[in-house]
């Protein structure tokens, strides 16, 4: 979900150890006693999310400056710099197979951010991580074979629909379909993420895929924006969603990652949507009717309860 999560999700590090069986053996060696982790962590990880989503709603109020593309190429080429200033991986030494992997990455990257910040931009923040966050919904889901997985999945399901009010007529059809497709390309994030973890030390990876989502989409962005991609207040409000939205949350979950399971980690994912919602309502002034609401907590229920399941048979 999501460290460089632009989407609206943060971009989870463990959530692909808990959606893909190859990974998720990591989370064999959690006891019990790391399942009571302290307080500390846990507010580590809740802050990166705040940190995420409300980045995520600072970047809308900047979509009036620079349109979608203009912010969504702001936030990528910011978090690249300061991912490569401090990562400084190394180029040399990796195979074709480790670049294809980084590249694919990366594009999931820019596909994800792209997706996400269109969807945003015709409806509320918190019904767009909501249905983004189906996207790894799935993904845990089919990674499983458990049974119980398709309660998890009728219940996000139900909670879709309560969200349209059973044939999305209050919502952008063209908004919902970018969330989704936001959604889809998270899925395959995580599993990118996963394999570039693997190929590659610390978060050399991530900086090398963000610098080529950074390049993918900065033709794009200077398309839409042009010249007010280079006004110093478009440029300042972007490098903050940069900080809001990758390097701080980024920072705040490694932290929290040395003392708190993996597992602990992804379910708190969980609450994502949540917290968007309370961002898009203070500095969007974006009001859910009490139907939207329990939606989100139907699909956040289903989220806790996918991953739980998940943990339960790799721990067994």
């Amino acid at each position: 979900m999501n460290p460089v999560k632009g989407a609206g999700a943060a971009e989870p590090v463990a959530a692909a150890a808990v959606a893909v069986p190859e990974a998720a053996g990591a989370l064999k060696g959690a006891g019990p006693g790391g399942r009571r982790a302290a307080f500390g962590p846990v507010a580590l990880v809740v802050a990166g999310g705040i940190s995420v989503q409300f980045g995520a709603a600072v970047a809308v109020t900047l979509m009036p400056r620079a349109g979608a593309a203009g912010v969504v190429t702001l936030r990528l080429v910011a978090a690249a710099i300061v991912l490569l200033l401090v990562c400084r991986p190394k180029l040399r030494g990796h195979s074709r197979a480790d670049w294809g992997t980084v590249v694919a990455f990366g594009v999931a990257m820019a596909g994800m951010n792209g997706l996400f910040y269109q969807a945003v931009d015709r409806i509320p923040l918190g019904v767009a991580v909501t249905l983004e966050v189906l996207g790894p919904l799935a993904l845990s889901v089919f990674a499983s074979r458990r049974l119980v997985n398709v309660l998890w999945a009728a219940l996000a399901l139900a909670g879709v629909v309560l969200l349209g009010g059973g044939g999305f007529g209050s919502l952008d059809a063209v908004g919902v379909a970018y969330a989704l497709g936001a959604g889809a390309c998270w899925a395959v994030y995580i599993l990118f993420s996963a394999r570039t973890g693997r190929r590659f030390p610390q978060a050399d990876g991530l900086a090398l895929a963000m610098a080529v989502a950074a390049v993918l989409f900065l033709p794009i962005g200077i398309a839409q924006a042009g010249g007010k991609l280079l006004v110093p207040t478009t440029m300042a409000l972007g490098a903050a969603v940069a900080v809001l939205s990758s390097v701080l949350p980024y920072t705040l979950e490694l932290l929290a990652l040395r003392r708190l399971p993996a597992s602990t980690f992804a379910i708190l994912m969980s609450l994502e949507p949540a917290i968007a919602a309370t961002a898009g309502f203070l500095i969007l002034g974006q009001a859910l009717s009490w139907p939207q609401a329990l939606a989100i907590g139907l699909v956040i229920g289903a989220s806790m309860g996918a991953v739980r399941t998940q943990i339960r048979a790799v721990s067994g």
